[in-house]
């Protein structure tokens, strides 16, 4: 066996050595959940999650505070009695979320080549004879060296057809203020219904003016927002292909 050939054997080897180990992580994973309902996450601060990254954007030059001691008006105040809405980090207010988004897009292409290339060489100082029939194989003819031909045809068709709705409302909680006043929120909301968990997350930026007097804010006024709306359990299992199956699709190249 040559080299090339162990080479690759050792290599399709480790592949399949991860991908026993994974699905049997798992898979194990699996078993120890059988008969019990998935678990919740537990309570914690968005700031001690990991991959947690503040929130750094383009920011205004500051202006110089102006204090005004005799003025019944406090600068930055919305009204004369305290404001409930959220405007500070730890406050906590309600995003209404009303998606109802869909498409539709058809898509359809030919491409047809054929390419023909003929070579001979019938006259050469006079040495097409005795002289190329000792270098070419036998029955070769001088004047039909090469002979190429291709065809390509391909055929292509795609469609898209979408139709998304979803219609709920999730509390966030400002983990930052940024120097030009406007809040960063994050929001997570986790339902349990028998054997399946929703999974509900929301991040963006948000302006403290957008924010209703019954504090609550609507998902569009959310600055690069985040939305992932998903779930966990029995049901998620069995609509995700097998282990193998994915490891299948990513490594065949055909």
């Amino acid at each position: 066996m040559s080299a090339t050939k162990t080479t690759r054997l050792i290599r399709f080897a480790m592949i399949a050595a991860a991908a026993t180990s994974l699905t049997a992580c798992g898979a194990a994973s699996r078993i120890a959940d059988i008969g019990k309902a998935p678990e919740l996450s537990t309570i914690q601060d968005p700031q001690a999650r990991p991959g947690y990254q503040p929130v750094s954007l383009p920011m205004p030059t500051p202006l110089p505070t102006e204090r005004n001691p005799n003025s019944l008006w406090r600068n930055g105040s919305k009204a004369f009695f305290k404001d409930q809405r959220a405007n500070k980090v730890g406050d906590i207010l309600t995003i209404n979320i009303s998606i109802d988004d869909s498409a539709k897009v058809a898509n359809s292409s030919r491409r047809s080549r054929a390419n023909s290339e003929k070579a001979g060489m019938p006259s050469l100082f006079g040495l097409e004879g005795a002289t190329l029939s000792r270098v070419l194989p036998a029955g070769a003819s001088p004047t039909n060296l090469v002979d190429l031909s291709s065809d390509t045809s391909n055929d292509g068709k795609g469609s898209v057809d979408r139709n998304e709705q979803i219609d709920l409302k999730v509390a966030a909680l400002v983990t930052q203020s940024l120097p030009n006043g406007n809040l960063v929120i994050q929001g997570r909301q986790e339902v349990r219904v028998n054997f399946e968990v929703r999974d509900l997350q929301i991040h963006g930026v948000i302006r403290p003016e957008d924010i209703t007097a019954q504090n609550t804010i609507s998902y569009e006024k959310i600055a690069e927002a985040r939305i992932s709306y998903g779930g966990r359990g029995q049901i998620t299992d069995v609509q995700q292909p097998r282990y193998g199956q994915q490891l299948y699709d990513i490594i065949m190249p055909f």
